[in-house]
């Protein structure tokens, strides 16, 4: 088989196109330090918060802009030492640390019970991924290393499927506000936050999986059909 061209992956290029655009907006207000810029508000009680906030943000920055080269086949064949070494940066200076602060900054959540439980469920699982994932590598198990990477990358670029589901939400929620919340904002807010929580991991984690599924089904068929093909030339004794 030939070596992938790098325009044979047209989806790469919008997707680090997208992800160039949500760190840009995303990271800045937190380089200044500044809580005052926080798009989250600090929980009450928790002073050490908005440190772990900043970090998360930075080091899942490195993740995402990292899961970018990570996920282009043109890039991992026509340089495996760089695919390498990036990959080392994103889990080591990228998932790992982000995924920790994640646990704890997902558990005392501002929005509500149910943003916090998504969070750090999704938290806990983004660490499982990549660091299984990790561990294949270095078994030299590639194919199962590809599968459980697959996964995480699927969850690192979560967090801007997480910002469409919450205006999404927000589209849908907001005209309830005086009927099923009963006129409270804070209810609705929570709302809002616990489906986007949810829905902006759990349905690109499921799309990974019917991906990474239906390769096999295709192997498996081509499997089937060469098998039957040598079958068919093999000679018929007589």
């Amino acid at each position: 088989m030939g070596k992938q061209r790098w325009y044979r992956r047209p989806w790469v290029a919008p997707f680090g196109f997208l992800v160039l655009v949500f760190v840009a907006f995303s990271l800045p207000p937190y380089l200044t330090l500044d809580p005052a810029l926080s798009r989250v508000p600090k929980p009450e009680g928790y002073a050490w918060h908005y440190p772990v906030l900043v970090a998360h943000v930075v080091f899942g920055s490195v993740a995402i802009l990292t899961c970018v080269l990570q996920v282009w086949p043109w890039f991992r064949q026509r340089h495996p030492v760089a695919h390498r070494r990036v990959g080392r940066v994103y889990v080591f200076g990228g998932v790992l640390p982000a995924g920790v602060m994640a646990l704890a900054i997902g558990a005392v959540s501002p929005f509500g019970p149910l943003n916090q439980i998504g969070n750090v469920l999704m938290g806990s699982l983004w660490l499982t991924f990549t660091a299984v994932g990790f561990r294949m590598a270095r078994q030299r198990r590639f194919v199962d290393h590809r599968r459980w990477m697959v996964r995480s990358f699927a969850l690192t670029a979560s967090i801007m499927s997480n910002r469409i589901w919450a205006v999404v939400a927000a589209l849908t929620l907001s005209p309830k506000l005086d009927t099923t919340f009963g006129g409270s904002e804070v209810a609705l807010l929570q709302a809002i936050s616990g489906t986007a929580a949810w829905l902006g991991w759990v349905v690109p984690l499921l799309i990974a999986e019917w991906w990474l599924e239906r390769g096999d089904a295709r192997k498996r068929r081509d499997r089937a059909k060469d098998r039957e093909d040598r079958r068919e030339r093999q000679p018929v004794a007589g």
